[in-house]
């Protein structure tokens, strides 16, 4: 009987589409399990080796920061759009982000402790800085809103997702309290599939693609 065929090294291809892989896995295993969830569920999900899973990502902490690194740079995707509806497309994204990132409370508590602070908060304030005045000056939201008004409300969601006991509630209970800062726009209706835009089309993720990696 012959042999089967031998698959082609792909080499720095196959890395690639691996390491997009894992990361889109981990995003969707760790939100559904919690940070905690079994590295092997990941590789698993991703359709790679576990040995390949450590390849790129010696540690869980290591990969769930990567993870976190994804969602900074889509913000600072949304933030470069053109003209005053920046701000509402980067805060409406940013409140979606908090409340898939639920999982990863713990993996900031462990970030903070383990390794040195990174630059994210930093970068999001630059971001709001870049696209919170042309809103105002459009009156696409109240004058006064500031920077740190907007910290302060991603902080107060931030409370309703790790102080709610059933995460199915998370959305809801968020959707609701936000109407208390009337100042900022309405975030997406829950029950509705994230339709994240800028004026060029949709904003882009980053593609999983899943290969044999030598």
């Amino acid at each position: 009987m012959p042999a089967e065929p031998r698959k082609s090294n792909r080499g720095p291809a196959a890395a690639t589409a691996n390491h997009h892989a894992l990361l889109d896995a981990a995003r969707r295993v760790f939100t559904a399990q919690g940070y905690h969830a079994p590295l092997n569920a990941i590789a698993r999900e991703a359709g790679v080796g576990q040995g390949v899973l450590y390849r790129h990502f010696p540690t869980r902490l290591d990969l769930a920061r990567a993870v976190f690194a994804q969602n900074v740079a889509e913000l600072e995707q949304i933030a470069a759009a053109p003209g005053p509806e920046a701000f509402e497309w980067l805060w409406r994204r940013l409140v979606e982000m908090t409340i898939e990132a639920s999982a990863f409370v713990e993996m900031v508590v462990d970030s903070r402790r383990q390794l040195a602070q990174d630059d994210s908060e930093r970068r999001l304030r630059s971001m709001l800085d870049a696209t919170l005045p042309p809103a105002r000056e459009a009156g696409r939201v109240d004058n006064r809103l500031t920077t740190d008004d907007v910290l302060l409300a991603q902080r107060m969601i931030y409370g309703v997702v790790v102080t709610t006991v059933d995460p199915a509630q998370i959305a809801n209970l968020v959707t609701d309290a936000l109407r208390l800062v009337p100042s900022l726009p309405a975030p997406s209706d829950p029950r509705e599939p994230s339709t994240t835009t800028s004026s060029t089309g949709a904003v882009p993720r980053p593609a999983a693609e899943a290969a044999t990696e030598p």
